[in-house]
């Protein structure tokens, strides 16, 4: 049994945890999309998600505790089945196509993430409250669930459901936080039927672990004193860079 031992694999996967555990603790689930395709630059993205879903686990036992009284648990209840749907599909996915479609796939959702980004940006648009319908839920669930599980980055798809719901601030982040745990234990199935949690990937995981609580806690004290856009702005152009280089490398393995 071994751990990784590579030091850019470090520097790369120490600030990809703070920066998820960050966004869980108090600036928003889809902060950590960087993760994964920043960790992938490291290791291949199955190995860097399976890597980061037992930490991410830890994180949402902290991240529960300081949110779960103020979560919407209605607006849950109706986006969860669309979201253990996409969750399964996902599953298949993940344990059928090769690694260079894997790094493909990856890289056009990140490139996808950033383009809604910019897009909500550009257009400066306010939404209008909408009610908490079925539909939608089950729809944008489902698409979460299938991002959360090939890129543990669910909370793009999520928020274009939950922000026109208008909820507070306090409300969209315990809400998001109570989801995103739900899914997260679901998720260990097919990480687990995949083979990945290995001894090197579970031992891995357990030396980045100590670094959840304490970017759950970062992220909870930063609520309320920075700039959450000044943030997002910085992330998604990483996102974008690293979206850019895995789409590349998998587009040209697959060629």
């Amino acid at each position: 049994m071994a751990i990784i031992t590579d030091p850019n694999f470090y520097f790369l996967s120490v600030p990809a945890v703070l920066i998820y555990g960050i966004g869980k603790g108090g600036l928003g689930g889809a902060l950590g999309i960087i993760a994964v395709p920043l960790m992938a630059f490291a290791v291949s993205p199955l190995q860097a998600a399976a890597i980061l879903l037992p930490i991410l686990c830890v994180m949402d036992v902290f991240a529960v505790r300081y949110h779960y009284k103020n979560a919407d648990y209605k607006v849950i209840k109706k986006m969860l089945p669309g979201a253990l749907v996409g969750v399964v599909i996902a599953g298949v996915y993940i344990n059928v196509v090769p690694q260079a479609a894997l790094k493909l796939t990856i890289g056009v959702l990140s490139l996808w993430f950033c383009a809604q980004y910019i897009g909500s940006m550009l257009t400066n648009r306010t939404s209008v409250a909408k009610p908490n319908n079925t539909a939608g839920a089950t729809m944008w669930g489902a698409v979460s669930g299938f991002s959360s599980t090939t890129i543990h980055a669910g909370g793009g798809p999520a928020s274009i459901y939950l922000l026109p719901l208008k909820l507070e601030k306090v409300t969209l982040i315990a809400t998001m936080a109570v989801f995103f745990a739900l899914l997260n234990v679901a998720k260990l199935v097919p990480y687990a039927l995949s083979g990945e949690f290995d001894s090197t990937n579970v031992l891995t995981a357990l030396v980045l672990m100590p670094l959840a609580p304490l970017g759950v806690s970062m992220g909870v004290w930063l609520l309320h004193r920075v700039s959450q856009t000044r943030i997002y702005q910085l992330c998604y152009l990483f996102l974008f860079l690293s979206g850019a280089k895995l789409s590349y490398d998998g587009l040209l393995a697959i060629i």
